[in-house]
């Protein structure tokens, strides 16, 4: 009475497998992304530290201040001159932004800090947080065989308060 039943073991195994693959491939690919994101957030918040700790960061000249520049080559690579190796596999300090941003005093919320006066030594306010981010997001392209799907940025930001001087 079991004769022929090894056939259909042997049918529904081959037709498992590839689902099996895709599965796993799919659980891979969920992991690889995850821990470039996890690697992409620990730059943006070691850059987030590093200016939040230094005083005398001018914030009017932008990514031009050198202490910035060594901010996001720290994060970047663990060196403030860049000479190191990326965290992340094509990560470059033009993927990575500085700005500032100054508390409302009357909502008490976030908003653009007025830099009108930046080059005057008593004009412009001075910024109450510091907001570094990936604008242009990381792209990262799953690849799982036969399937084609769209590249995801990932785009990780981290805001820190300015403990620079007053």
């Amino acid at each position: 009475m079991r004769r022929g039943r090894g056939g259909n073991v042997i049918v529904e195994t081959a037709l498992w497998i590839p689902v099996l693959l895709l599965l796993i491939t799919g659980i891979f690919q969920f992991g690889r992304i995850t821990y470039t994101y996890y690697s992409l957030k620990k730059t943006v918040n070691t850059v987030a530290a590093y200016l939040a700790a230094q005083n005398g960061v001018n914030y009017c000249n932008g990514a031009a201040d050198p202490i910035i520049t060594n901010a996001i080559n720290f994060g970047i690579t663990g060196t403030t001159d860049g000479s190191g190796s990326p965290a992340v596999v094509g990560l470059s300090p033009d993927m990575i932004t500085v700005t500032t941003q100054c508390i409302d005093p009357v909502s008490g919320t976030p908003g653009d800090c007025d830099i009108s006066q930046c080059g005057n030594p008593a004009g412009g306010q001075r910024p109450d947080l510091i907001l570094v981010s990936m604008p242009g997001g990381y792209i990262m392209q799953p690849r799982i065989p036969y399937i084609l799907l769209d590249p995801i940025p990932l785009r990780p930001q981290a805001v820190m308060p300015n403990g620079g001087g007053s």
